[in-house]
């Protein structure tokens, strides 16, 4: 990491301490409640849980802190998506998004977005400089992208975009601030579902919203406190407890990914590999100048679907579940979700399990097949 990176990283945990008094409590504490003590004129104090929350507040302290920008909390990374694209876009608004990049934003811009009148296109991740970007309010990049792990040059984008007035959106989900920055890169916003590695232990739902721009953060931040779309304080507070490690977390990720996507090349059983650390993927030249890391997700294909099930089934250290990032390395057969990806795809998320003992376990399945 960079200096500042390691700044950043090291003063992460204490930024709770330079706030306290004496015999204050070290650990931030839950504000479970939703009305304050407030007599008399309102103005300048908490007045109620739907508009802040003590807990909030420390957990996007901290997430500021990581981002460098001002920061909005949200009870899910759709939430937090959600909340950019009704805070920010207006009828006959025409949003580009990745084809091949998380599902759920299309979906709900096609059921439901549509019919207030905000239009959109997709592209693909690999090529998504092509075709420019005019007549787009708002422009929003998944690099790399999830499930197939392609990658947009994000200043290039950016710069692209702005030309013609539009608002670029990162969702920084698969690289946490540890491992990509796009506000650095030009985006005017980032944004990520904390479900998965700034919490770190799949044990709770969360996203936020950052931007150095005062004027769409604040929009965001009011659309959030009109619509009610609020995180709960406890979840705040797990997410607090996770966001205190990732920095530890997400270097075992990597480096264990690392290691293993290199030895997943050799293996007989893997029909294709990507991976943006690997010097002959599509997208390694670019990475090497736009991540700090090449993150902890690894594609696989394996040559049917009856052996991918069979992979993910029979490894004892993979674990069989949707999300990504956890402590705990977890593989999934994203075309049963309809993605545009081969039947024997594998998404195949690297946890923090000893990076040995891991590799056995998978080389172990896949000789197995």
């Amino acid at each position: 990491m960079s200096d500042s990176q390691n700044a950043r990283a090291a003063s992460l945990s204490h930024l709770h301490s330079a706030r306290l008094a004496k015999g204050d409590p070290l650990s931030t504490p839950i504000v479970m409640s939703s009305v304050f003590h407030l007599p008399g004129d309102p103005a300048g104090f908490r007045q109620y849980g739907r508009f802040d929350n003590p807990t909030w507040e420390a957990v996007e302290a901290a997430l500021a802190h990581l981002e460098d920008a001002g920061t909005v909390s949200f009870p899910s990374g759709m939430a937090a998506i959600s909340s950019v694209f009704l805070a920010l876009l207006s009828a006959g608004d025409r949003v580009l998004l990745p084809a091949d990049g998380y599902y759920t934003p299309r979906v709900l811009l096609e059921k439901h977005l549509s019919r207030l009148g905000i239009l959109y296109d997709t592209r693909p991740t690999a090529s998504f400089l092509e075709g420019g970007f005019e007549g787009y309010r708002m422009v929003l990049i998944e690099t790399p992208s999830n499930p197939g792990l392609d990658v947009c040059d994000i200043a290039a984008v950016a710069k692209a975009a702005h030309e013609h007035g539009a608002i670029v959106v990162a969702d920084n989900t698969t690289m946490t601030p540890f491992g990509q920055r796009p506000l650095d890169l030009g985006a005017d916003i980032v944004l990520a579902a904390d479900t998965k590695a700034i919490n770190g232990h799949s044990d709770v739902l969360f996203g936020h919203v950052a931007s150095r721009d005062s004027a769409l953060i604040g929009a965001v931040r009011d659309w959030r406190k009109l619509s009610g779309n609020i995180p709960g304080p406890f979840e705040a507070w797990l997410v607090l407890r996770g966001i205190e490690t990732l920095e530890l977390r997400f270097d075992r990720m990597c480096s264990s990914a690392e290691t293993i996507a290199t030895r997943l090349a050799d293996h007989s059983a893997i029909k294709a590999l990507r991976y943006p650390g690997l010097a002959g993927d599509p997208s390694h030249a670019l990475s090497r100048t736009q991540m700090l890391r090449f993150g902890s997700l690894i594609g696989l294909t394996l040559e049917t679907e009856e052996k991918a099930e069979a992979f993910i089934n029979t490894c004892p250290l993979l674990e069989a579940t949707t999300s990504f990032g956890g402590v705990h390395s977890s593989a999934e057969r994203r075309a049963r979700w309809g993605d545009d990806v081969a039947e024997g795809f594998v998404r195949l998320s690297i946890g923090c399990e000893p990076t040995e003992a891991l590799w056995a376990s998978i080389e172990t399945a896949l000789n197995s097949l």
